[in-house]
């Protein structure tokens, strides 16, 4: 009996030994491991080294206390990683499922008849296929004919009249322009569709249909005015401005609601003073603006040149001969220049 018991204390011993020692030896390798990790703070992980790691986190509790060179967060996002591989590769089809494509021959035809037919729809182009011995179906060929090229000739044809026609257009338009003080400046402007040209400009506080006819009446003098005047839906126009911009002996074009493309020249010419000039500065009041406006005006029909008018100015600027010294002016400011060659 006392044999037995001693046996015992000695595995004891023994085996509080062989704790201690792995204890110990489990701190020398900690404190390796942190000097390590001063040196390189960022260590190189392998594919190996992150599976070993998700699958201790699945069979031992204890596998946060022993983390070190990465987070906990960082092997968990490891296994939902490869989760997420796991389930993408067992869920990749071997067959082909769902309907058969459309081969390139019947994309094609219905390209073809799209084209040479502008007036068929998708049940008519479905039955000649038919006809033809092709079996897909009517939702089909109406999804390829929204994807069908489309023929540039009646956009070319429309250019051609409107370039014809520009000359008869006018439109006008407001913006807004913040002050110093945090008020509103409304900003009126007519603009001629041929040359681009600002046939009249004005800034108030408090736009009106009466204040509006009035600028229409300044830009328009002794019956100079356009045959047609586009202007949008804005509530300020009332129901006076079309039944004076008729007095005029001009056609008020208003657009549809929430369309500003239609009056695409007018839009155009917001975004030009907005980027070139007015978003550079800060108005101090109505006189100031409309001084700004003015300098700008001067500066977009003498030199800016304009893509719409094949990089020629409203007041068709001439160009210098190629000889000479280069000449830089300034304009607006500084904030853009003019070049010409020296006489």
């Amino acid at each position: 009996m006392f044999r037995f018991i001693v046996l015992r204390l000695g595995t004891l011993v023994r085996l509080l030994r062989a704790r201690r020692s792995r204890l110990l030896e489990n701190l020398a390798l900690r404190r390796q491991l942190a000097v390590l990790m001063r040196r390189h703070p960022k260590p190189r992980t392998g594919l190996l080294d992150k599976l070993f790691w998700v699958a201790v986190r699945r069979f031992w509790f204890g596998w946060k206390q022993s983390l070190i060179v990465v987070t906990p967060e960082t092997v968990v996002r490891w296994h939902r990683a490869g989760f997420r591989l796991y389930w993408r590769l067992i869920s990749r089809a071997r067959t082909q499922v769902g309907r058969r494509q459309t081969s390139p021959e019947v994309r094609e035809l219905i390209f073809r008849m799209v084209v040479e037919n502008p007036t068929w729809g998708a049940p008519r182009i479905h039955g000649e296929l038919l006809m033809l011995g092709f079996d897909l179906s009517e939702r089909t060929i109406s999804g390829w004919m929204k994807r069908a090229p489309r023929d540039p000739e009646p956009a070319k044809r429309w250019l051609a009249f409107l370039r014809n026609h520009r000359e008869a257009i006018a439109a006008m338009d407001f913006f807004a322009a913040p002050t110093i003080t945090f008020g509103v400046l409304y900003c009126f402007f007519v603009i001629s569709h041929d040359r681009r040209r600002i046939l009249h400009f004005n800034v108030t506080k408090h736009p009106t249909s009466i204040w509006i006819i009035q600028q229409l009446w300044e830009a328009f003098p002794f019956e100079s005015a356009s045959r047609f005047l586009i202007f949008d839906r804005d509530a300020k126009y009332g129901l006076e401005v079309p039944v004076a911009v008729r007095s005029l002996k001009m056609s008020p074009v208003r657009t549809s609601f929430e369309s500003p493309w239609q009056k695409g020249v007018a839009e155009r010419w917001i975004e030009s003073s907005r980027r070139d000039w007015l978003d550079r500065i800060i108005a101090v009041n109505e006189r100031h603006l409309k001084r700004l406006l003015s300098e700008y005006v001067r500066y977009y029909h003498e030199d800016r040149t304009h893509l719409g008018l094949g990089k020629g100015t409203p007041n068709c600027r001439t160009r210098s001969r190629a000889s000479g010294r280069v000449l830089s002016q300034e304009r607006l400011d500084g904030f853009h220049h003019r070049y010409d060659r020296a006489a």
